[in-house]
């Protein structure tokens, strides 16, 4: 191998370290600013039915992995594309729910549309946003801020430490409501009794129980 060839490795490496520590401060910084968790916490527990997640863009792929981490951990949850529900899906959201907006800029069109169809319905909001003051938070219950680093997105533009910063947060909130719920890893189990999950003979231990905010 030549020394340019050498080089050209390591720079491909360093580069990616940068990348991936970003994205690492993103995570962190949510970590040391968690607004409205508490209160994000609180609607879902005292709502009366079900978590619809919703995005655009690449927080939809972060929305529907929410709305399945949730599901599992015993916080009934399904994710419903913005655009699909605009032509029939938003039957599916009835008073009572709770409807969780992931949006880094809160400002599209179709999901700001669909989210004020949904408080006509009689759910609630909960905007998962960086941006507080823009149309998604103004129609919000709820609004839970994901702080943003300089670096996270590249050129500020394609969300990748961004998105992967609210994955973190939703993670947290599904770990969260399964504590205050005492939903158990038997039950958990119980609705994944496929793939190498479905095979675990033993439980894992117990997560510490919360007590509920609302």
């Amino acid at each position: 191998m030549s020394i340019g060839e050498r080089d050209s490795r390591a720079a491909i490496l360093d580069a990616a370290r940068l990348r991936i520590e970003a994205e690492a401060q993103a995570v962190a910084a949510v970590a040391e600013s968690l607004t409205g968790f508490v209160d994000a916490v609180a609607l879902i527990t005292a709502a009366s039915g079900k978590v619809v997640t919703v995005g655009v863009g690449t927080s939809g792929p972060i929305a529907a992995r929410l709305a399945h981490l949730l599901s599992t951990t015993g916080t009934p949850a399904m994710y419903l594309h913005p655009g699909d529900a605009l032509h029939g899906g938003l039957g599916a959201v009835t008073s009572g729910e709770v409807v969780l907006a992931v949006s880094k800029g809160g400002n599209s069109a179709e999901l700001n549309s669909f989210v004020s169809l949904a408080k006509s319905r009689g759910a609630q909001i909960l905007a998962v946003t960086a941006s507080p003051e823009a149309a998604l938070a103004r129609q919000s219950d709820v609004v839970a801020v994901i702080p943003q680093t300089d670096l996270a997105d590249p050129g500020g533009i394609a969300a990748m430490g961004s998105s992967i910063a609210v994955a973190a947060w939703g993670d947290a909130l599904a770990t969260v409501l399964m504590q205050i719920s005492g939903y158990s890893w038997s039950q958990v189990l119980a609705a994944h009794p496929s793939g190498a999950v479905g095979e675990k003979s033993e439980l894992p231990a117990a997560l510490p129980t919360l007590s509920d905010p609302a």
